[in-house]
């Protein structure tokens, strides 16, 4: 067993689980500061579309995983500031499991998660299917196969409510690109135990004139007010309203409750509210950064007139704006300092929840290697059509942690013997991506920095540096560099420009830089991610070799 800086317990989280990493402190992103103050964001990584709950003395949030498995990752907290990956909804596969192809942008669109009469569910839109649900005694699982509780192309981001009179609503939106509408909220009624949809969908809410894209309703009721809670403007430039009525149904009055302001913080929007024991509410959202995806903010909240007002409201005018460092939520109590999990040492039988594969699980791809403290990849062949590593299910990868990091892997290649073609390494992958490759060749072992522009629309990998290795134990490392310059906004973007330098070692103290400098690229509605693979040409065989990978660690 490997006894290193990430394997010293510095915090502790509580709801134990038998993952690597359990618990930790990050090197490179900490929110709070130590003082009685946090800062935002609270989560530095891409939780997007975040949903937030209070059972009791404990908090647990969950967050869009699009096509990634292990989806819907569950994080727990004892105070809103503090954050650990505690356990995931969808351990395997998505419907239908037998397409193991990646769905770059597609799956599990902005989910609900609700505790009710001592059970967890969680509920998401998948664009092209409709509305499921999954449910469990407790996060850690086991959670139920997903249910299709309204089939419907293009019903998107629900949000249930368990009425007073036992009656269960849905709220939803609509995704314009499959439902060719948008900018409305609807609801409709469920049976009792909300597996099914038992009434027509009614639109409650029109936002084609003051809220446009409005979306990602969150459904609460309080005070004899049914309140909706939804973002609009756009992912990078919107806003947060608060809708409300004394019938499910409508009329509903709105408020406008949280802008950029004078924030240096845009869009802030789409997410939860949540109370405190002591009667604090706040409200916890995300904001899209471009290439790190959509980070987690946790903003003060205010009842005001039977209103929300969210973040600071410096003027008065009931629409507050993000706070960048402020005191800690009043939970009773004080917790110690943790984080979301990073680096794996690999010492376990099971993968740290971190890690997420591109498509539904094949269990043949990889094995956990407790004995010898690694994760073994075997070479999965590509599909015939291959073009780029945008179309490998079996990469391994992991949210960016920070504006600034490094992540380094200890890499051992052992491939077959019988073909060349086999490949495996370092990869910081978006819609564009870059990294270190070993792929065995005619000549031998051969490692190569490249880069990939527009994979998602058929980009094919161009070389900027190769040599051949002498032996296949290689220490592989990316560095991350958030360079605070804007991105020209004529071209689309919205946020800081993020660079990639890739390096190597032979003995893992001395690192030389290979190859060009990268500019990072968000995914399909998610942010870039980090991590490996192991793959080997579509050709017939019934076996191929492996890389082992002893750890991965991020570090400043």
């Amino acid at each position: 067993m490997k006894t290193t800086l990430f394997s010293i317990l510095l915090g502790s989280c509580t709801l134990p689980m038998l993952h690597a990493q359990e618990k930790l402190v990050s090197e490179v992103w900490v929110a709070d500061q130590g003082n009685g103050t946090y800062k935002n964001p609270v989560l530095y990584a891409d939780y997007s579309d975040p949903d937030v709950i209070r059972v009791g003395e404990d908090y647990y949030l969950t967050s869009s995983s699009i096509g990634c498995l292990p989806g819907l990752q569950i994080l727990h907290s004892k105070d809103l500031v503090n954050w650990h990956i505690a356990g995931v909804a969808i351990p395997h596969s998505l419907p239908p499991v037998t397409n193991i192809a990646p769905q770059h942008g597609n799956r599990v669109w902005a989910p609900c998660i609700r505790h009710h009469n001592g059970l967890f569910y969680i509920f998401w839109g998948d664009p092209d299917q409709g509305i499921f649900m999954v449910k469990a005694k407790n996060v850690k699982g086991p959670w139920s196969e997903p249910v299709l509780v309204k089939a419907s192309k293009g019903i998107i981001d629900p949000t249930p409510l368990w009425d007073d009179d036992g009656r269960v609503y849905l709220a939803h939106a609509y995704a314009g690109s499959r439902a060719g509408l948008k900018s409305v909220i609807a609801v409709c009624e469920m049976n009792t135990d909300a597996t099914r949809v038992i009434s027509p969908s009614h639109i409650v809410f029109d936002g084609h004139e003051a809220h446009q894209t409005c979306e990602g309703p969150k459904l609460y009721k309080r005070g004899g007010y049914y309140y909706m809670f939804f973002p609009a403007g756009g992912v990078p430039t919107g806003w947060q309203v608060v809708a409300r009525s004394k019938n499910i149904y409508g009329p509903y009055e709105w408020r406008t409750v949280l802008a950029q302001g004078d924030s240096p913080v845009n869009g802030p929007h789409q997410g939860g509210w949540v109370d405190t024991p002591s009667g604090e509410n706040w409200f916890m959202h995300f904001q899209d950064v471009g290439a790190a995806g959509r980070l987690v903010h946790l903003q003060p909240m205010k009842w005001v007139d039977e209103w929300p007002v969210i973040g600071e409201d410096k003027d008065g005018d009931g629409c507050g704006e993000p706070v960048l460092i402020w005191k800690k939520p009043n939970v009773g109590g004080t917790y110690p300092i943790c984080t979301p999990q990073e680096s794996d040492e690999f010492n376990t039988n099971l993968l740290g929840l971190q890690w997420q594969w591109n498509a539904n699980i094949n269990d043949q791809w990889y094995f956990c290697d407790q004995e010898h403290g690694r994760l073994r990849l075997y070479s999965y062949p590509v599909i015939e059509s291959y073009k780029s590593l945008w179309d490998v299910p079996n990469m391994l990868l992991q949210k960016f942690p920070a504006p600034n990091f490094k992540g380094t892997m200890k890499l051992k290649f052992t491939p077959s013997a019988k073909y060349k073609g086999e490949r495996t390494g370092l990869v910081v992958m978006g819609m564009d991506y870059t990294g270190l490759i070993l792929e065995n060749t005619e000549n031998g072992l051969m490692l190569s920095q490249i880069e990939c522009k527009k994979a998602n629309d058929g980009g094919t990998e161009t070389v900027n540096a190769s040599m051949l290795l002498k032996g296949n134990e290689i220490y592989l490392r990316a560095e991350i560099t958030s360079t605070g310059k804007k991105i020209d906004k004529s071209e689309g973007g919205h946020d800081h420009v993020v660079m990639c330098q890739m390096s190597y070692s032979t003995n893992g103290k001395k690192f030389q830089r290979f190859g060009n400098s990268f500019q990072v690229k968000e995914g399909k509605w998610i942010g870039a991610k980090i991590g490996t693979f192991c793959t080997r040409p579509a050709i017939v065989s019934n076996d191929g070799g492996w890389a082992d990978i002893d750890y991965f660690r991020i570090e400043k």
